[in-house]
């Protein structure tokens, strides 16, 4: 391999990563040796693991697994195209239509990921006459496709339906479409969006109403349909966007809305027109998770037991997991806010030598002053697994100065 080392070419870059290791928040990757699951083993040791996002523990499931298996003998392993040209199979149109009857619309599309499915379709429905109006927190897909779009952005404090509706006043006799957008849960933070306060707002301004479910699908709401179920919503929100590979535990991202808005984007959203399709056992698993949540509500149960009984015994240890200087969780999503971004790497590196996976978060994700460690618990987490890892957490904390 030629050494690439002495050329000058990406100098800053080597000098933006040093910087990082002068601040202590450089990181490495870890590496899963095995399944995603509540103890697993990476880099080859042994944790108990509370950074994944597979809530419903659907990422091994053997349903999923099976199903993953037969489209893959009977479909191969690729799709061969992009959908457009002659990339959708059968099982992409039944995923999709899975999907738009779990979430109560017309129609669905399947994106690559939830990053393309959020950055695709806000710049695929809007222009640079156009108007978005985007909680201060809101994620960076949605961040980056209203910069893809050309759209005017305007930004209202976080969950502040108030400020939304002054900065919609102040547009309201601008040409151009008007786009409020929110999380249905924030992901660092873990709070619920006021989706049913902002999509009255909307309503009222004549705006689009568009909420990116991605943490809230298999979560909130009858089955895990999301928060717009949760605040009973549906035929208010105009963009419901969620993820695959979450709750869902495979892949992808999707879009759902009216059979307009649907088709739109299949001629219009870059992300769908110029990126292979799923691999066919992509989308069986997905079907199949979808079928679990109907048929096994129970794991959403054990999900939000194994969270109230997590967050309450880290708060009778004295962490702060919100509420302090930062948005309370109201979900799943447990961050615990040490603040400096050395500190809390520190904290993670000594957490993951005592055996519990906790990923440490600093700034550019979060603001400065506001990094955290981001644990989520799951479903299929023993009370005998929350138990070990919580005493570790206060251990190390006490041993580190974070607790008293």
């Amino acid at each position: 391999m030629a050494s690439t080392a002495t050329r000058p070419q990406l100098a800053h870059l080597t000098a933006i990563l040093n910087e990082l290791k002068d601040k202590g928040t450089y990181f490495h990757l870890r590496v899963l040796d095995d399944q995603q699951a509540p103890v697993c083993h990476y880099d080859g040791k042994q944790v108990i693991n509370l950074a994944s996002n597979n809530y419903l523990g659907l990422a091994n499931h053997p349903k999923l697994i099976e199903a993953s298996l037969k489209a893959t003998r009977e479909l191969g392993v690729g799709s061969g195209a992009v959908r457009t040209i002659a990339g959708t199979m059968k099982i992409h149109m039944e995923l999709e239509e899975k999907i738009a009857r779990f979430k109560n619309v017309e129609a669905c599309v399947v994106f690559q990921s939830g990053f393309a499915a959020n950055a695709g379709t806000v710049s695929a429905i809007l222009g640079k006459e156009d108007f978005i109006l985007s909680d201060e927190l809101n994620h960076a897909s949605i961040i980056d496709g209203a910069r893809l779009s050309r759209a005017k952005i305007k930004v209202f404090r976080h969950k502040d339906v108030a400020h939304c509706e002054e900065l919609l006043q102040e547009v309201a006799n601008e040409p151009g479409r008007k786009l409020v957008i929110t999380d249905g849960v924030f992901s660092m933070d873990g709070d619920i969006g006021p989706v049913d306060k902002l999509a009255v707002l909307a309503e009222k301004y004549g705006a689009i109403m568009m909420v990116d479910d991605a943490h809230a699908s298999g979560v909130l709401g009858r089955n895990g349909r999301g928060s717009i179920d949760h605040f009973k919503m549906h035929g208010r929100v105009d963009v419901q966007v969620g993820t695959l590979s979450k709750a869902i535990g495979s892949l992808g991202g999707y879009v759902c809305g009216s059979r307009d808005l649907i088709d739109y984007l299949y001629h219009r959203a870059r992300p769908f027109l110029f990126s292979t399709s799923h691999p066919p056992a992509v989308a069986a698993s997905c079907i199949a998770a979808f079928d679990i949540l109907e048929q096994e509500p129970e794991r959403i149960d054990r999900l939000w037991e194994n969270t109230r009984y997590f967050q309450g015994e880290l708060r009778r240890a004295g962490f702060n997991v919100g509420g302090v200087n930062t948005p309370a969780t109201e979900t799943p999503i447990t961050p615990v806010i040490l603040g400096e971004g050395r500190k809390t790497m520190e904290f993670s590196r000594a957490l993951f030598d005592h055996g519990v996976m906790g990923t440490g978060i600093a700034f550019p994700t979060v603001p400065e002053g506001k990094a955290r460690i981001r644990l989520i618990v799951t479903s299929e987490h023993t009370r005998a697994q929350l138990d070990q890892a919580l005493e570790t957490l206060e251990r190390v904390a006490k041993r580190m100065g974070v607790l008293q």
